[in-house]
């Protein structure tokens, strides 16, 4: 297949640069953080992007692949597989470009020195209103899509509508300290921050959730999972988590007591996710390792190998009495890097390596499907044990903290061993992600420019 040439090229192929710059936004993003765990060790590294620089880069670009690949997914799915036109290619358009300047102006910023944000969005406030804007041109391309379809929708299509809806009113929401009714109030300020915070992650784990039950129902060609009762249950379970279960993050400020207790309340439904998940796993596993040649059924398995070990730690953090030891320590990390590496970073990478042959109609050599496998092992098997490293960590500092009063120095000299296989672990993931998306990177080389 030829590529196509004027402006049907860009209106045709707008999703795969969302694709492509959501890729090298993750190996920036992978490297940043590499980069910043070393300097937890080795003092002075690399001290053209100290730390204060390398964290911000790090989050915001890992943040700038799920929203990407996301995205682009949505925007490529909707018109080929969902049975609708969509709306406006030129808002596509559009969103692309906004996306792709703001994150320069944004990586500038961190690079000189220039922040005023807060947590996940340092940069200066001013940067929010381009990002709000895109979201609302998304929002609205996307809800005037699918409006157009008469058929009762899958619940992948009611998953990203909801992602949709949810990040821009958390967004919107994790900027009210900008306004001195919050940011003059630190007990309103710090709760405000911290559950929008919460609510966000739940609101892009929708759009990567939907997106992998679309990919089941593409690979298995049917729509019966995602049309299946179970599958509107859990739809609706998770709809509420994002709505409710952000409590768990505010144990420790000093807000009424029922809060609290709907908060745990909330927390522990995750049981009834994970029950689900093991019965489902069991039940499943023949047929998943039957399938397990197929590239992008081999990271949705990961993934679910993920989301049953992070859910474990996630729901023991929930626990009031453990995340009084726990809250701010390694152990949260642990739990966002299981969530952002090891379940939506497997999801995303299944959804590029559906996409982007289907796209390109080009499809990966022998050779290169078994470097794609290589990196896939790499990938995780390191990433257990940077996740146990983690664990670690933060169960010594939680403890040293709390029952022997160490001075924070000392606290981190303890710990040191663990930060060490962190940082190096962090190395052996961006290898497994290298050797990953070569052969993708590869095929868009060929697909949009013509270079073998």
């Amino acid at each position: 297949m030829e590529p196509l040439t004027g402006k049907g090229k860009m209106k045709r192929e707008t999703s795969i640069y969302f694709i492509l710059f959501a890729i090298l936004a993750l190996l920036g993003g992978v490297l940043f953080g590499i980069i910043g765990a070393f300097q937890f060790v080795i003092p002075k590294f690399f001290e053209w992007i100290p730390f204060i620089k390398s964290r911000p880069l790090h989050v915001s670009l890992v943040i700038a692949w799920i929203f990407l690949s996301a995205v682009g997914g949505i925007y490529y799915y909707l018109p080929k597989y969902c049975n609708v036109k969509l709306f406006s290619n030129k808002l596509q358009v559009i969103h692309l470009w906004i996306f792709i300047l703001t994150g320069v102006l944004v990586i500038t910023s961190y690079l000189a020195g220039k922040f005023g944000g807060r947590e996940y969005w340092e940069f200066p406030p001013v940067l929010a209103i381009p990002i709000i804007v895109s979201w609302l041109i998304f929002g609205f391309n996307y809800f005037k899509t699918v409006f157009t379809k008469t058929e009762p929708w899958p619940v992948y299509l009611w998953m990203w509508g909801t992602g949709i809806f949810f990040f821009l009113f958390t967004y919107l929401e994790s900027n009210l300290w900008v306004f001195s009714y919050f940011r003059d109030h630190l007990v309103r300020d710090i709760t405000v921050q911290w559950k929008a915070g919460g609510s966000l992650v739940g609101s892009w784990n929708m759009l990567i959730y939907g997106t992998a039950i679309f990919l089941m129902d593409r690979i298995q060609r049917e729509d019966k999972i995602a049309k299946s009762r179970l599958a509107f249950i859990m739809y609706f379970l998770g709809l509420t988590n994002l709505i409710f279960n952000w409590a768990h993050h505010i144990y420790i400020v000093p807000n009424a007591i029922w809060v609290r207790y709907i908060a745990y309340g909330i927390s522990m439904t995750e049981l009834l996710i994970l029950g689900k998940i093991i019965w489902n796993w069991k039940r499943d596993l023949t047929k998943s390792l039957r399938d397990f040649h197929i590239l992008s059924i081999r990271f949705i398995v990961a993934s679910d190998v993920w989301i049953l070990l992070n859910l474990i730690l996630a729901i023991l953090l929930s626990i009031p009495a453990i995340n009084i030891f726990t809250h701010g320590t390694h152990l949260t990390v642990a739990h966002a890097m299981g969530s952002t590496i090891g379940i939506n970073t497997m999801i995303l990478i299944a959804s590029c390596l559906y996409l982007i042959p289907d796209a390109t109609n080009l499809q990966f050599t022998n050779l290169q499907s078994k470097i794609i496998s290589v990196g896939f092992w790499i990938m995780n098997i390191v990433l257990l044990f940077f996740w146990l490293a983690l664990i670690f960590a933060g169960y010594s500092k939680g403890y040293l903290v709390v029952e022997d009063k160490l001075t924070f120095q000392e606290i981190m000299l303890h710990i040191r061993p663990y930060l060490t296989i962190i940082a190096i672990t962090g190395i052996g993931i961006f290898g497994g992600i290298m050797m990953i998306f070569t052969p993708p990177l590869t095929l868009l080389k060929k697909y949009l420019f013509g270079v073998h």
